[in-house]
């Protein structure tokens, strides 16, 4: 017996089985570095069409997370798809190098010493703080596989980037947007600063609920009352609820709802005021038994009653809102002016004071009456006692809520005013313009953004940009000493900012530079004449900083533009970057930064529980990196729906890896069966091409479009399934399965036809898998020899070749039925595999009785050799449907078709393993088939 081995076309490749991801993406990394890799994707791109997506800067204050890995990695895939796909997309990151996190960080570094150091030397610590950050964040990201300026980011503390946030600020105040004044905002008093909107999360809280009588001795409440009833101003009272007693120290009035029915009820011998609709549960928490109702009337009937503060000797009017509602309390609504934002607003219409005598650390001033020197949660039961000492408690317990929290220190925050800068959200049309934009402009992925961040800017109040911090860029303004009247005329501010931009630390400049030299000389307070001036020292919002970074980088980096095409961030960022960016940009240019804005959810583990450390559930990307490699890692964040909040486990990557198996070893197929071939010579071309190749071709088209369109569309997890089938399912199970016999047995254009499909294949592939699969699809690329090489010296500079003509929709179903009779044959031969009657499929013998339309279409497409190559069997006969026997297994198709097995007739080819009864005609290879030893003597 002869070895044929030999004479077989068997795959020859120096692409692995085995990935080892761990070793290998370091040298991968190195290779990129060397070559510069991005550069050479974007300069592949010269002279096309733009696509510019602009980086939301992180924090620089600590390592990545895996909620900072999936968004980097999400934008490395759309960077990367845009310019596989012919655009020239470039990626600038950045980073957010001032604020709060950061100087807290350097604080508790620092401890006692801090009070010490002046705000310069604070300052350069911090900035040394974030640069070392930076650098590590940095080198994680680059790690991950991400593409983008590493060498040239954009960073908050740039000077330039200082300068054009000042600036804008300037932009704000000479379009008269700035406002300063004093009106109650978030503040805390751990950090000692205001806080904005997005640097408060909530979590739950116990607080003390109470109900408290308030003394109405008004006169004028006995006309409001039946005629001839008796009034005791002594016994009279409005009752109110509140769950922050330490705010009633500062109550300048209670607040009733004007269309809402109140009553007089008696009850336990006094008058008590409340919503009628609200006596009954009041009754029960008070323990009053059966109360009766002595007079009704509505909320603007007792406007203007003189109420009488609990516990201290001042008037306490009732005045109108619609703000009051019905769901809890007494529809009488305690109002501290100080205190909060609609008990401002209202405050204001009726001139009320907005009194908030506490120190930056949440502390009663020296002057109030009580509780001096006591914290506001100090407070709390003390006002309590007070109010059970002068008999105005009325009922009292704990409840747990839902309770603003500062973002940094975790510690429950309050609300107070103090004098704070504002941008107006009414000056300009602000909000107007703002909702306009959100509603008829931008593009909002998931579709939900559009009316959760159009809620949030109709809702919202006055944008408070001022911080009473160090780290960060200045309000520049001046403040007379005399009578605080503050100075920020647009020519002086503007050329204070030329000067940040001209300083070597930016900013800097503001804090270090003498007075005199900042102030205009003989420059006269416009309200009170003096010339007593002292510098701002409050700095900007934090996310004033980031939300200019349209103006700081896609206005001056020359490889960007604005707006851009894309914001990609986390869902928070709809009150955070997003938020400010728009507001920054409509203020200043009355369009928005971005035409379309992605969210994506939060990283949790596989029970779907937030990451904690107490949970002890945190896994870091570096982890998963150890372990498993980046491109595990990558392809998580492909195969998930991230647009919902992102499960993450052992398990989950378990399945990834095998699925990662998979793909990679369908590239390891194709890769091995074109050692030999040179598309520039071997190639066919799609007229000469079998049709069954033909087809396959136009199959890995189609996935390819549905691949292209899923990237645009940022549909990664339609783009890794539709990549995992094409692979298993359309290549692996199907093409590639019925080819292997032609690849290894056949010579000539039936065997270069095949290779023409794989070579297409396989850049198909590669380009489909590079923006997720970046390492092996660099890895494949390399071992792929140099001719063979689609342009450039990386996967990256690659442009597809344009794609053949497609087949039409009749030859495509006609295939896709043969397909569907293929999987009934496997069936059909099951049974009998099982039983023992045969082994491989290329021991039966296949007859088809079909229609008359089918068979013609096997016969012209396949004919017999086509057939058998495509069943995977060693005979095919086609038969008509009516003259089926009874034996034959009706097929589960759209066409009328039944199955017949049987033996195959003849003895088994020593090299291709087919039956063939003509095996032994040929003296010199009498135990190969007839097809086989054309190819033996022909070679």
């Amino acid at each position: 017996m002869s070895d044929y081995k030999q004479t077989l076309k068997l795959p020859q490749t120096g692409f692995p089985m085995k990935a080892n991801l761990k070793q290998k993406e370091p040298e991968t990394l190195k290779f990129w570095a060397q070559m510069d890799a991005y550069s050479a994707m974007v300069a592949a791109n010269e002279g096309q069409k733009t696509y510019v997506l602009h980086d939301g800067p992180p924090y620089a204050n600590g390592n990545i997370h895996m909620g900072t890995a999936m968004n980097k990695t999400l934008k490395d895939i759309v960077v990367k798809s845009r310019n596989m796909s012919g655009r020239q997309a470039q990626y600038v990151p950045g980073w957010d190098c001032h604020g709060l996190p950061i100087e807290h960080k350097v604080e508790t570094e620092l401890k006692k010493k801090k009070k010490e150091l002046p705000a310069v030397t604070v300052r350069k610590l911090c900035r040394e703080y974030a640069l070392k950050f930076l650098d590590i964040q940095r080198t994680e990201f680059k790690r991950l596989g991400v593409f983008g300026t590493w060498d040239a980011p954009y960073k908050t503390l740039d000077p330039a980037y200082e300068a054009a946030t000042a600036r804008e600020l300037g932009n704000f105040m000479d379009k008269g947007s700035v406002i300063r004044g004093k009106k109650p905002i978030y503040w805390c008093c751990s950090c000692h600063t205001a806080l904005a909107e997005a640097e408060v999360e909530y979590a739950d809280h116990s607080s003390p609920s109470i109900f408290v009588r308030f003394p109405l001795a008004d006169k004028r409440v006995q006309a409001l009352l039946p005629a001839g009833a008796k009034w005791d101003p002594a016994k009279t009272f409005v009752a109110i609820w509140t769950t922050t007693p330490w705010t009633l120290p500062d109550n300048m009035g209670v607040c009733v709802h004007p269309e809402f029915d109140y009553v007089f009820a008696e009850a336990g011998g006094c008058l008590y005021l409340m919503a009628e609709r609200l006596l009954a549960p009041c009754a029960e928490i008070f323990g009053w038994d059966a109360p009766k109702v002595v007079a009704r009337v509505t909320g603007a009937k007792i406007e203007g009653l003189e109420a009488c503060h609990p516990f201290y000797k001042r008037k306490s009017p009732i005045i109108l809102g619609d703000h009051v509602t019905l769901d809890t309390g007494t529809g009488c609504v305690h109002t501290a002016p100080g205190h909060g934002r609609e008990d401002y607003d209202v405050g204001l219409k009726y001139g009320l004071e907005v009194y908030s005598p506490l120190d930056d650390a949440g502390r009663f001033l020296t002057d109030v009456e009580f509780f001096a020197g006591l914290t506001v949660f100090e407070a709390n039961p003390k006002v309590i006692e007070k109010l059970k000492q002068v008999g105005n408690l009325l009922a009292q317990e704990k409840i747990s809520h839902s309770y603003p929290h500062c973002w940094r220190c975790k510690e429950p925050v309050i609300f107070r005013a103090t004098t704070q800068w504002f941008i107006s959200m009414e000056a300009n049309d602000l909000r107007k313009k703002s909702l306009k934009a959100i509603h008829e402009t931008v593009r909002w992925i998931p579709a939900w953004g559009e009316e959760r961040i159009g809620n949030m800017i109709e809702n919202r109040p006055d944008w408070c940009i001022s911080r009473q911090r160090n780290w960060g860029v200045p309000i520049v303004a001046l403040i007379c000493e005399d009578c605080d009247q503050a100075y920020y005329d647009t020519p002086w501010v503007m050329s204070v900012v030329d000067r940040f931009a001209k300083h070597p630390t930016g900013c800097d400049y503001w804090f270090e530079a003498p007075l005199e030299e900042i102030v205009p000389a003989g420059l006269k307070c416009p309200k009170c004449g003096r010339e007593h001036w002292r510098r701002e020292t409050d700095i900007l919002d934090v996310w004033f900083d980031s939300g200019t970074s349209f103006a700081a980088v896609l206005e001056q980096r020359p490889e960007l533009s604005c707006p851009a095409d894309l914001y990609l961030e986390g869902s928070d960022q709809h009150r955070g970057w997003f938020h400010s960016s728009l507001l920054a940009s409509m203020g200043t240019r009355g369009v928005p930064p971005y035409r379309t804005v992605l969210t994506h959810g939060y990283v949790v583990d596989g029970d779907g529980r937030k990451m904690s450390k107490s949970i002890g559930n945190v896994i870091a990307p570096q982890e998963i990196i150890d372990k498993y490699g980046a491109e595990i890692l990558r392809m998580w964040v492909s195969a998930v729906n991230y647009q919902e909040d992102v499960r993450i486990s052992d398990e989950i990557l378990n399945r990834l890896v095998d699925a990662y198996r998979r793909i990679r070893n369908t590239v390891r197929f194709l890769l091995g069966n074109l050692a030999d071939f040179d598309p520039a010579t071997d190639a066919v071309a799609p007229g000469a091409m079998l049709p069954l190749d033909r087809f396959a071709m136009d199959l890995v088209e189609s996935r390819h479009q549905t691949i292209q369109q899923a990237y645009e569309d940022f549909e990664f997890h339609k783009v890794y399934h539709t990549l995992h089938n094409l692979c298993t399912t359309d290549l692996s199970a199907f093409y590639l399965d019925i080819i292997k016999d032609r690849l290894y047995v056949c010579a000539g254009v039936e065997r270069r036809s095949a290779q023409t499909v794989l070579w297409r294949a396989l850049l198909i592939l590669l380009n489909d898998m590079a923006p997720v699969l970046s390492f092996t699809a660099e890895e494949a690329y390399q071992t792929l020899p140099e001719a063979t090489r689609p342009g450039g010296a990386s996967v990256f500079t690659m442009r597809l070749p344009e794609a053949a003509q497609a087949l039409s929709d009749a030859e495509r179903q006609a295939f896709e039925l043969l397909l569907a009779v293929r999987g009934e044959v496997t069936k059909a031969i099951e049974p009998r595999r099982k039983a023992g009657e045969i082994g491989h499929s290329l021991e039966t013998q296949v007859t088809l009785f079909v229609e008359s339309q089918l068979k013609n279409f096997a016969q012209a497409k396949l004919g017999d050799e086509g057939l058998k190559e495509f069943f995977i069997v060693s005979k095919v006969l086609l038969g008509d449907y009516d003259l089926a026997p009874d034996e034959a297994i009706g097929a589960e198709v759209s066409s009328p078709v039944k199955i017949l097995v049987s033996k195959a007739a003849g003895a088994k080819c020593q090299r291709c393993w087919r039956y063939d009864d003509a095996l032994g005609t040929n003296d010199l290879h009498p135990e190969i088939c007839p097809r086989c030893t054309a190819v033996v003597l022909g070679a």
